[in-house]
């Protein structure tokens, strides 16, 4: 036996690892997110640009994949009208020039090897090649495979060989041994850096050829596992039941049972639509047995039995449907327990919950039986990939709901446990906080529900929680793990703060950290030095189960610790590589923007001063929602409409949008919140990088000055170098221009009715009225940005749709600080002196200029025709102590809220 075959015997995953400028690693079970759109094939918007040369645009459809949640970005150029080498060297260039974009790994795809490798020429870090496969013969798949791993890249191989695809199990296994010895014996290649697609093919067509094609796939799963060790397994699960497309009943019950043995032989990965993904043990019996005759091939005619059967099902009528949804009613209570915490079905559930009292004889019995066992269900289920978050909270009702009606008797006979030394333990004690300044929480009460869902004790305490308090409450909680989540930048220095009061204290505990600016890179740099016990950065409440059950583990804590330090060591390492390329300041400056003013683009608004709105109506508010971040909120990723339709997501993704369209309808019917908002437009111009603004027209009186960076990048050594100053007219051109401020929130009332529902242990409605209240808050601001463009003269002929309002398809821009464009959130300072945002509004900020509530949106607005959205990137001390200089302030104050942007480190 090998030293590497004797290691697989012990150890049976590797992650596959992938990096941009920022690292990935596969989770176990957790699946990848490929974002698509930037594969000509897969948005002629995308191609269209590609094909103009408008590849900066381009970029920006990057950007908005890793927005929508891609790990993996898909680069595809394989188009007739396209020089596919010229064009991916071109995207990628720049794409690494793009921080945003940089940090997330690439897949380049191409059916070109030429492509391939002039896109593997541009990559940093370690991305993905789609694909190879033996049908060239062996010596164009070693040749392929030695130059994708001379430039560190992970591959797809697709089950082919000259003789077509691998069809039979013989055929799979011969292919992918084949392709695994000459990558790993011969090239040297990796093991888990290959992912195996061995065609998972459609069964029950009446041919008899195909009808063990289900039991060839798992045997070959079953197989590469045994022999091809850490290799990955991958599939598309959706075409082992193409015969019976039109009957969900039974399509859903082939996917459960083929996932069930499949995934029992070392499935990795796969296609799966779960809204047609029936619980393996809930599929009706009969029906079980006739669709694993089918996938197992256990009878000569398994097919005309299950079409027959199918028949059947198609021809039942709505009651006998709806008669067969309540038939799980029938079963035990402990059946009926776990149904329904696994459908989110709560209303059955305080009778069944008595019912198990009085059978069971003890309340404890009930929530260490049948209640954790359903729980465990939805666990499994969840890190298997076959529910979503928005059910898992569901469960978490049910649970919660359970757990209250049985709170009662536990507490009477709390001194006779105490005496007797029973006690419910919980897996561990998790204290979450999001942090001082920071009013952020929705991805924290998510985090939160899964980690209780899985027999995690939970204390939440809430938002703007100071550093003193959580430590004091984590010690008096005795808890095993402090959480911290934050949304603005601000809040990276106050985790700093709470990592070292932790070590100055001498606390033991593992750090977690979260939150829509963190990131591992980070934490790994900016955190985790400042405290000796172990940090983790977690990207999403996917992740939160299996870290805090590694952290708590008396057999996996040593080995997981030992390979999460490895890691940030390793990012600590490339951190101190050389910095981005960069010009000087008065070199940036001599780069900027260029833009020949004239009078004709620069429309004068019809009022200039402050207006405030009361009571916005929240129906027209609706009318501009964005909704793909609100099922981003939830877990699903994907873009509005199409995820509705979206194979793996679909069905999910519809019944949330039913039910947030529900709610939604009552907020506004009973006014449960109200939108107020203050907006101003104010004569100004621009002095170097600030902008100033004026009295009135006579621009005598300065009333307020806006500080603006640039960027210093050298992106190819002639790109502009952008400040939003350049969109206001230069004080030496004497034109009459103008600037937009706004605060704008839909949170007023907010707080009460979360605190309603979770009163009434209702976290699925509390969460889902926080996520409607942001999308309303974003509505307000793409609503009041249109009437503004119309007061202002320029946007009263756009006669735009709402989804085109959505994607700004209109003139002007509207950044906000502390975002990429303007990363000092102390310029909301400004904005609230100007518009007395706070008596106007109802909207206040907090110490580190996060807004409250939550559910606020402040902003500027931009109106020349040549203003747009860019990311200001890394800047040099140079402009550092520019910037000091401009807004009376010390260099350190600068460098502390502009940490993340410094392309230095501030202690050299």
């Amino acid at each position: 036996m090998t030293q590497e075959t004797a290691e697989s015997s012990l150890v049976s995953f590797r992650p596959l690892r992938l990096s941009g400028s920022q690292p990935f690693t596969q989770q176990q079970n957790v699946y990848i997110m490929i974002g698509e759109r930037t594969n000509v094939a897969g948005s002629p918007k995308f191609a269209r640009l590609i094909k103009d040369g408008k590849y900066e645009d381009a970029v920006r459809i990057a950007r908005q994949q890793i927005e929508n949640g891609a790990n993996v970005l898909d680069v595809c150029m394989d188009e007739g009208m396209i020089d596919g080498v010229a064009a991916m060297t071109r995207f990628l260039q720049l794409m690494a020039s793009e921080p945003e974009v940089a940090k997330v790994p690439v897949m380049i795809d191409s059916s070109k090897w030429s492509v391939i490798e002039a896109g593997l020429k541009c990559l940093q870090g370690k991305g993905i090649v789609n694909s190879i496969s033996l049908k060239e013969g062996e010596e164009t798949f070693r040749n392929h495979a030695a130059t994708i791993l001379k430039y560190g890249a992970a591959v797809v191989v697709m089950a082919f060989d000259e003789q077509g695809q691998a069809a039979s199990y013989e055929d799979k296994i011969r292919v992918c041994e084949r392709a695994y010895k000459i990558l790993v014996d011969e090239v040297g290649f990796p093991p888990e850096d290959i992912i195996f697609d061995p065609n998972i093919l459609t069964v029950a067509t009446g041919m008899d050829e195909h009808n063990n094609y289900a039991v060839d796939y798992i045997n070959a799963c079953r197989w590469i596992k045994a022999n091809l060790p850490y290799a990955k397994v991958s599939g598309g699960v959706s075409n082992i039941s193409f015969s019976f497309r039109g009957n969900d009943v039974v399509r859903e019950a082939i996917h459960s049972a083929f996932l069930y043995h499949a995934i029992s032989a070392g499935m990795d990965m796969g296609i799966v639509n779960a809204g047609m993904l029936e619980v393996y043990e809930e599929i009706e019996p009969e029906l079980k047995q006739l669709v694993e005759d089918v996938l197992l091939n256990r009878r000569a005619d398994a097919t005309e039995r299950l079409v027959e059967y199918g028949e059947t099902l198609k021809g039942k009528d709505k009651a006998a449907v709806e008669k067969k949804t309540e038939e799980w009613r029938n079963g035990t209570v402990e059946e009926r327990l776990t149904h329904a915490l696994v459908k989110g079905i709560d209303t059955y559930i305080e009778a069944d919950a008595e019912e198990a009292r009085q059978k069971l004889g003890r309340p404890l019995a009930v929530i260490e039986g049948p209640l954790m066992d359903g729980m465990g269900v939805v666990g499994d289920l969840f890190g298997a990939g076959k529910m979503f978050l928005p059910q898992v909270v569901k469960s978490a009702r049910v649970m919660k709901k359970a757990v209250a009606k049985l709170t009662p008797y536990m507490e009477a006979e709390k001194e006779a446990r105490a005496a007797a030394g029973e006690v419910v333990k919980a897996q561990g004690k998790i204290l979450l906080a999001t942090v001082k300044g920071d009013v952020h929480d929705i991805g924290k009460n998510i985090v939160g529900v899964v980690l209780a869902c899985n027999n995690y004790d939970v204390i939440d305490m809430g938002v703007m929680v100071p550093c003193e308090k959580i430590l004091e409450r984590a010690k008096a909680e005795k808890a095993d793990i402090i959480g911290l989540s934050g949304l603005i930048t601000p809040s990276l220095d106050e985790m700093v703060h709470v990592a070292r009061e932790m070590e100055r204290q001498g606390f033991k505990l593992p750090l977690l950290i979260g939150g829509a600016t963190t990131s591992r890179a980070h934490t790994a740099v900016k955190i985790a030095p400042h405290y000796s016990e172990p940090v983790v950065h977690i990207v999403d409440a996917s992740r939160a189960v299996p870290v805090t059950t590694s952290l708590l583990s008396d057999e996996s804590r040593t080995t997981f610790v030992e390979q999460h330090r490895g890691e940030y060591e390793a990012i600590r390492k490339a951190h101190a590589a050389p910095k981005q390329q960069t010009v000087s300041l008065e070199e940036a400056r001599r780069r900027r923007t260029p833009i020949a003013w004239r009078e004709e683009d620069i429309p004068a608004p019809s009022f200039t001063g402050v207006r405030v709105l009361e009571d916005f109506p929240l129906a027209k508010l609706r009318e501009f929602i964005d909704w793909s971040p609100f099922f981003h909120a939830w877990g699903l990723k994907g873009v509005y409409p199409r995820i509705l339709e979206h194979e793996t997501q679909g069905e999910q993704a519809r019944q949330l949008f039913k039910e947030g369209n529900a709610m939604l309808d009552q907020i506004i019917e009973k006014k449960l919140i109200t939108a107020r908002g203050v907006y101003g437009l104010f004569t100004a111009r621009a002095v170097g990088d600030d902008v100033e603004l004026y009295a009135d027209e006579k621009r005598e009186k300065v009333i307020g000055r806006f500080h603006f960076l640039r960027q210093q990048a050298n992106k190819e050594g002639n790109e502009p170098c952008r400040s939003l100053a350049d969109f206001i007219a230069p004080k030496e051109y004497g034109l009459q221009d103008h600037i937009g401020t706004f605060a704008v929130t839909s949170g007023i009332g907010l707080k009460e009715l979360t605190d309603s529902y979770r009163a009434k242990h209702d976290d699925y409605n509390a969460i889902m009225a926080e996520a409607l209240a942001d999308r309303l808050a974003e509505a307000f601001a793409e609503c009041l940005h249109k009437c503004v463009r119309n007061e202002w003269g320029y946007g009263q002929s756009e006669n735009l749709s709402t989804e085109e309002l959505i994607h700004e398809k209109y003139r002007g821009i509207r950044p906000a600080p502390g975002y990429p464009a303007c990363p000092d959130h102390t310029e909301k300072g400004e904005i609230w002196r100007l518009l007395d945002a706070t008596t106007n509004a109802g909207i206040v900020l907090t110490e580190s200029f996060a807004m409250w509530p939550g559910s606020s949106i402040s902003g500027l607005y931009f109106a020349h025709p040549q203003s747009r959205y860019f990311s200001l990137g890394k800047i040099e001390r140079d402009q550092v102590e520019d910037y000091s200089r401009r807004k009376g302030w010390t260099t350190a104050e600068v460098e502390r809220w502009l940490g993340p942007n410094l392309n230095y480190d501030p202690g050299r």
